[in-house]
């Protein structure tokens, strides 16, 4: 063994269950949440899920603890927290037990703007107004306009504003770098969306989990044809444009690789991403009808159908008919969408509030209550 090895045996190893996940937005985020409820199922957790009709924790309010249905009486005895909300450490901190692991994720802002746009296409003010994503990147200022800045948080610098910050603040040095420090302190990991295979296997190290903890079905993703091609210019001006974004991301992805080099090493890591893909091609074989996701025009179970939105066509999957129970639950809780399986655990654990309303049919649901 390696002297690395040997710093680390494998005894002080002990499964985190107080985590604390800051869903930003189109960061591929839908696929982690989707990882944190079933671990809440795996080990009998309570997960601190949005109040009364909501599907997110006040978003776009800054949160505040009241959001979390029967805080009042749950108090600071959740476990997870992990739906959509704009970070405020204080508010949090009343929420989520001392010795909580907090973590979130960023996506590359060229990436991540232009799935925004098609995504938020008609609710958004400044996209609505433009042709497409580069009409609306040669000149932002004629589109975008302060006074609607509360409808155009995805508009401009949205992880700066999940995590918290002004999206419209100036892009001033000293600002950024207390911004960053800020984050440092109140996040123990930054994963990147970017690197998704990789960003999973650093959070199994450093939670405790097993492989089969972060193992997926990817999530919440659209149909290549709905894919706006940026040219040269647009890419440069979100650099620009989303700048705070811009500089986040550089940081917290030179962080990334740093932390992987430090605690697993490179090559580990090729070897665990390897067994990762494995793991979650046999998955797929094992549950999926079309051994992929599918447009949403080609989902059978139309209980499991994603939430659309925008010009985007959001896949999904078409389970396997056969399957045993145990399997089929396995394979079911992989491939629920969002608003489902918060619905879903919001059921179970709040099993005298009125259910939350999906405008879906909840046949999936039925399983559970024989």
């Amino acid at each position: 063994k390696s002297d690395k090895e040997l710093l680390i045996p494998s005894m002080s190893c002990h499964t985190k269950t107080n985590v604390m996940f800051l869903k930003t937005h189109k960061t591929a985020s839908s696929t982690v949440l989707n990882i944190m409820f079933r671990f809440v199922e795996r080990y009998n957790l309570t997960v601190a899920l949005p109040a009364g009709q909501l599907y997110h924790l006040g978003y776009p309010k800054t949160f505040l603890a009241h959001f979390v249905e029967e805080f009042q009486s749950i108090g600071q005895n959740y476990n997870i927290m992990c739906n959509h909300l704009r970070f405020n450490v204080s508010e949090v901190h009343k929420v989520m037990a001392a010795n909580t692991f907090y973590f979130s994720i960023l996506r590359n802002p060229i990436h991540l703007l232009e799935s925004s746009y098609v995504y938020y296409k008609d609710s958004v003010p400044a996209f609505r107004t433009s042709k497409d994503v580069n009409e609306y990147l040669e000149s932002p200022t004629k589109y975008y306009h302060p006074a609607d800045y509360k409808q155009n948080i995805y508009a401009r610098n949205n992880m700066w504003f999940d995590f918290g910050y002004d999206n419209n603040a100036e892009d001033n040095e000293k600002y950024i770098q207390a911004v960053l420090k800020e984050i440092e302190q109140n996040f123990h990991l930054i994963l990147i969306a970017d690197y998704f295979d990789e960003s999973m296997i650093l959070l199994k190290h450093s939670l405790c989990w097993d492989l089969d903890d972060v193992v997926y079905f990817k999530l919440n993703s659209r149909s290549q044809d709905t894919v706006q091609t940026l040219t040269p210019e647009s890419k440069e001006q979100i650099k620009s444009w989303c700048s705070l974004d811009w500089k986040l991301y550089l940081h917290f992805n030179q962080s990334f690789w740093r932390r992987i080099e430090e605690t697993i090493g490179l090559k580990e890591l090729e070897k665990e991403v390897n067994h990762l893909r494995t793991r979650q091609k046999e998955l797929m074989e094992t549950c999926l009808l079309d051994q992929e996701a599918v447009g949403k025009d080609h989902i059978k179970n139309k209980a499991l159908l994603p939430f659309q939105s925008g010009a985007t066509n959001i896949l999904g999957y078409n389970l396997k008919q056969d399957l045993d129970n145990r399997t089929l639950r396995t394979c079911q809780k992989m491939v629920m969408p969002e608003l489902q399986y918060t619905s879903y655990l919001y059921a179970v654990q709040h099993p005298h509030k009125k259910r939350k309303q999906l405008g879906l049919p909840l046949l999936w649901t039925t399983f559970q209550e024989k």
